[in-house]
């Protein structure tokens, strides 16, 4: 690989930092380097402008999100599928990069935990989780990252990961790990990590999912050594709790993991994603609802996908020439 021609060029960087904030400050701090303060500066936009500001203005009084579209999850009750479309929402708050010390994140955060509970679970409050793990590690991150870290939920999680270093929703009747459950447990580990709970037991258990993932070429059976899913090779976003290629680079240049040889093959695969124009498109819309829309549609030019393939390949690249 030549990893050089693949590094952001002036013209996709201003096509990148022509957008919302969001983007904006991701850029400065990932791709182009400006200072804390200009990073800083940027970051406080996404509360009061553009997509961060439209997410939070559709929080209800009582903490959640709803408004799903006719036939959605028509199988669950209203209650079940505005809590999904909560949990969504507040993932991609997130991603977004509202500052949780900004007033309006404060706000928000404080609907949720005062008012938002699983009544099935007998009012179980929100930031405790309910009892699937790749929701609770969702959970686990969400609240870390908005300042409201759960101890006994990241425990509960540390309990239930199975001998391959993984997790799975499926556990105990399935052994076998689950990518997408997987993904969301150890990116709400890294959050509670650095919501200052690191602790030995901790990292060990984060350290071993990531083997779990590098084990298998971020893509691959280790028995059977074949493409696990094909749908991992194309990219989305938001992700919500679907795993790809693109998501696992990137939680691990996030965690700042060193890459070896076994994510050669994925750093390929991001590669050759990349349109002749220097653009990544977005490839596939997931089937869950946030009342948000962002930038594209499905074939044509993703922001958020050009950024985190730019960063996972600079990532890469410092780390391996």
């Amino acid at each position: 690989m030549r990893l050089h021609d693949y590094g952001p060029r002036p013209a996709h960087l201003k096509w990148l930092l022509d957008s919302d904030p969001a983007i904006r400050w991701q850029v400065m701090r990932d791709l182009t380097d400006e200072s804390p303060a200009a990073i800083a500066a940027e970051r406080t936009r996404v509360a009061t402008e553009g997509w961060g500001a439209q997410l939070l203005a559709r929080q209800s009084p009582t903490g959640k999100w709803s408004g799903s579209p006719r036939g959605w999850r028509s199988d669950l009750p209203k209650e079940h599928r505005d809590l999904l479309i909560t949990l969504y929402s507040l993932s991609v708050l997130m991603d977004l990069g509202v500052d949780p010390a900004s007033k309006q994140a404060r706000q928000m955060i404080d609907r949720v935990d005062k008012r938002v509970v699983f009544r099935w679970l007998d009012n179980r409050p929100y930031f405790h989780g309910e009892t699937e793990p790749c929701i609770n590690g969702r959970i686990l991150g969400i609240g870390a990252y908005f300042r409201r870290p759960n101890d006994a939920l990241a425990k509960q999680l540390l309990g239930e990961q199975l001998e391959d270093g993984g997790w799975n929703c499926e556990a105990p009747k399935s052994q076998r790990s689950s990518f997408h459950t997987t993904i969301c447990v150890l990116e709400g580990l890294l959050e509670y990590e650095r919501a200052g709970r690191k602790s030995a037991a901790v990292t060990k258990a984060r350290k071993h999912g990531e083997k779990y993932l590098l084990d298998r070429r971020m893509f691959r059976s280790l028995r059977t050594g074949e493409v696990v899913d094909k749908r991992w090779l194309r990219f989305s976003f938001p992700t919500f709790w679907h795993y790809d290629v693109l998501r696992g680079l990137d939680y691990l240049r996030n965690a700042g993991v060193k890459p070896d040889s076994r994510v050669g093959e994925a750093v390929e695969v991001v590669i050759e994603r990349r349109h002749q124009n220097g653009r990544w498109p977005l490839n596939r819309i997931h089937p869950e609802h946030v009342p948000l829309k962002m930038e594209t549609s499905v074939g044509l030019a993703s922001r958020w996908n050009s950024l985190r393939a730019l960063r996972v390949l600079r990532w890469y690249r410092n780390s391996t020439c």
